[in-house]
């Protein structure tokens, strides 16, 4: 039996309230989009929000020259794994152990530096961001996730809602939806 009285768009909001009250902020999706007005993105096929990045890389490497934190932003948005899932285990060590860079030590010599993507010790001095109806262009397919959760502009995490007054609704149909995003727009 369905319930009118609950949708999709209702859950998407308790959603958003939620992180919001945890401290995040929430931008909406069609905000982002490299024509909108405050557009964060160049392309559609971007699905980390770059000034956010750097920003944090700067912030969070205060003593790496602009050189290594361009190539510390490059190491992370470009991916070396021709997969989903090598491709996943590779961002998740540039985000625990950091990224290696070149740089110079104090006599001028080669040397290299870890730059890092996040705060794990003050995790409060990283920035917190949702976004809801986040649109992903790869190739031809067209996509658009219910919530993505960024951290210093990089995405952790897609929710995926379906609508709980609906019979039809069910994790599985959820979960069918978040298999063909990771097959369309890896």
């Amino acid at each position: 039996m369905t319930n009118p009285q609950v949708s999709e768009s209702l859950l998407e909001d308790a959603a958003l309230a939620w992180f919001e009250s945890i401290g995040y902020a929430v931008v909406p999706g069609p905000d982002l989009l490299p024509n909108s007005p405050g557009g964060e993105r160049r392309r559609l096929d971007e699905g980390f929000l770059p000034g956010r990045l750097r920003s944090a890389l700067e912030r969070l490497n205060p003593d790496l020259p602009p050189d290594a934190i361009e190539e510390a932003f490059r190491k992370v948005t470009v991916p070396d794994s021709p997969g989903l899932i090598a491709g996943n285990h590779s961002f998740h060590r540039l985000l625990t152990d950091g990224i290696a860079v070149a740089t110079r030590n104090g006599e001028g010599e080669d040397a290299y530096a870890r730059a890092r993507l996040f705060d794990f010790d003050d995790p409060g001095s990283n920035e917190w961001l949702v976004a809801n109806q986040f649109s992903m262009v790869e190739g031809r397919h067209h996509r658009r996730a219910d919530v993505v959760v960024f951290a210093n502009g990089l995405p952790l995490g897609v929710l995926e809602l379906k609508n709980p007054g609906s019979a039809a609704a069910s994790a599985e149909s959820a979960y069918r939806q978040l298999r063909t995003y990771q097959h369309e727009i890896p």
